[in-house]
């Protein structure tokens, strides 16, 4: 027998005697996505469109697509917003010009001042109960056969910094009421990402092989344990600090090399070396040879279920198709 529901003197339900099938537009939970129009950005609103949130995708430019909330970055646009969700940054796998570097910088640590400035001045009850700045494990250098936690120092050199600072524009000004955590991403393995295409059209022509000494630590993560990640670290009341995203499994280049070569059924006979890397990328090649035996133990214990935890159930679905 269904519940019987009455008004109080207000005219509003009692929240014991609301339907079980009671649903509210205005009960929603709400994400704003600052990068949603990168491969990344995409597939988490679309994960969050799945899950019946009330997603806001911000863009630089105006866009109009149908059945999809975008907007220009503002105060008012972020106001209100459940979780927020900033992945803005210039692909940083190409040279490292000067003119590159100041992209690099101004596309995460500049858009990340601007965001935490925007978010300052709201009213504590309109700002964004939670938000998750993007970074990159790059913070930790070459880490040697060390493994890498989310205590553990931060490196010398770019990159490093970059993430060092990235972080640093999200809480530089004190946000109360709204939770601040990073997430440190390693590389990205998903069917239309940069690093998967690049790796897979090589190593298809039997031109794959090891960089450098290939005993380097490879911190890899497939794509859908990104998305799938933000969104669990997104519901969990008291995340904070730094989070690192990549795969439970460690593996060394070498292993990650033989791996590939074997399910794409190609050899993997033409090592790269450091020289001719270095030569070939410049400053970005010492980023490819760092070696990072990074832990996600961290983020296991929030409870978390990866989707791909090895590297055979990840490149299997990636050859897949």
């Amino acid at each position: 027998m269904a519940r019987a529901t009455s008004k109080d003197e207000r005219g509003k339900w009692s929240v014991d005697q609301l339907p079980s099938h009671a649903h509210f537009e205005s009960m929603k939970n709400s994400v704003g996505i600052i990068g949603a129009s990168g491969l990344l950005g995409g597939k988490l609103a679309g994960e969050y469109d799945s899950m019946d949130w009330e997603v806001v995708r911000f863009s630089r430019k105006e866009r109009e697509v149908a059945g999809q909330n975008w907007k220009k970055l503002s105060a008012e646009a972020l106001s209100g917003l459940d979780v927020l969700v900033n992945l803005a940054g210039e692909p940083i796998d190409q040279r490292w010009t000067e003119e590159n570097k100041k992209l690099f910088w101004e596309s995460r640590v500049g858009v990340t001042e601007q965001i935490t400035k925007m978010v300052s001045q709201l009213p504590s009850e309109d700002r964004p109960k939670t938000w998750v700045n993007a970074s990159a494990v790059g913070i930790y250098g070459d880490g040697g056969e060390s493994e890498l936690i989310e205590e553990s120092p931060t490196a010398d050199g770019y990159l490093a910094e970059l993430c060092e600072h990235w972080e640093r524009a999200a809480s530089a000004i004190e946000v109360s009421t709204c939770q601040v955590f990073s997430i440190r991403i390693g590389v990205v393995l998903g069917k239309e990402s940069a690093a998967w295409k690049k790796m897979a059209s090589i190593f298809k022509l039997g031109l794959g092989g090891r960089l450098g000494s290939g005993q380097q630590w490879f911190p890899w993560i497939h794509i859908d344990d990104i998305v799938g990640g933000i969104v669990h670290l997104s519901q969990i009341e008291g995340a904070c600090g730094a989070y690192n995203l990549v795969a439970p499994e460690q593996v060394r280049n070498v292993e990650f090399t033989k791996s590939l070569a074997s399910e794409l059924n190609r050899p993997a006979i033409l090592p790269v070396p450091s020289f001719g890397l270095k030569l070939m990328l410049g400053e970005f090649a010492d980023a490819l040879l760092a070696s990072q035996r990074v832990s996600s133990e961290k983020l296991r214990q929030t409870g978390y279920k990866w989707r791909y935890p090895d590297l055979k159930s990840a490149l299997k679905q990636l050859n897949e198709g």
